[in-house]
Order: C-alpha cells, then structure tokens, then sequence
C-alpha cells in the first residue's frame, strides 16, 4: 500500500493523475494517515467542500500515528539534521514513518521523500506519482 501525499493528491486535477488515482483506488493500492488528511483539508475551499473531502478519503485504509511512528520520525528528523537536510516538512517525515510501520510507501511529487528514504533509517517506498519535473 502507498499512502498519499497532499503534493500528489493537490495534482488530481490533471486527467491522467486522476485516471491514476481512479485505478489505485479502486485496487485498494492506497491508504491515508492524519498528515495527508488535514494538509487536504488545509486545502478544501469551503466547509462543505472539506466535509465532501474529509467523507471521500475516510473510506480509503488509514494508518494511524503510535508511540512508534512518533518514536522513528523525531529519530528520522535527528538523522536528516546530522546531514544538513533539517527541512523537510514535518507531515512528511511522519507519512514516511507511517508508511514504515504499514510496510509500504508514499505516493508523492515532492523530492523530500528521496532524501527522506536516503538520509534516515526509514524504510519505506519512495513512489514519484510522475516523473519529476513532468507536472505542474
């Protein structure tokens, strides 16, 4: 299972990202966790838009965040320090640390999640929803 991130999920609005995600879902290929749900939630336009949203992504498989997700993302943000690379969003160290604990990846557009995957101990897929640089 790939969990999403809002960088690939903000990106729905292109018809083949969209066919995409149509497929994932479908073959229940992604999940969610807390960060991704309230970054797309940050981005809803109204209340009855985030209410939609929030109702549409809340079927999908979600990971939850627990003392050891906690405890691998503050390990994970100390291990990025050591090396210079201090600024990846926290939502995004902990997506990757919830994917750890489902033993899968992140579906992303967004370079962090590399340097996340080569600069910590985290063990997780870094999943490019397309080529980088390829969308806007």
């Amino acid at each position: 299972m790939l969990l999403i991130d809002n960088s690939a999920w903000a990106r729905r609005g292109d018809r083949l990202v969209r066919e995409r995600f149509a497929g994932m879902i479908e073959e229940a290929e992604v999940g969610v966790c807390l960060p991704f749900l309230l970054e797309a939630g940050y981005s809803a336009r109204s209340g009855d838009d985030h209410s939609r949203l929030v109702a549409d992504l809340s079927v999908l498989p979600r990971v939850e965040i627990d003392q050891s997700v906690e405890t691998v993302a503050l390990r994970a943000q100390a291990q990025l320090a050591r090396v210079g690379h201090h600024r990846p969003a926290p939502s995004d160290i902990v997506i990757a640390a919830c994917a750890q604990s489902a033993g899968g990846g992140v579906l992303h557009y967004d370079r962090d999640y590399d340097l996340i995957a080569k600069h910590t101990e985290l063990e997780f897929e870094s999943e490019w929803l397309a080529p980088p640089g390829s969308l806007p």
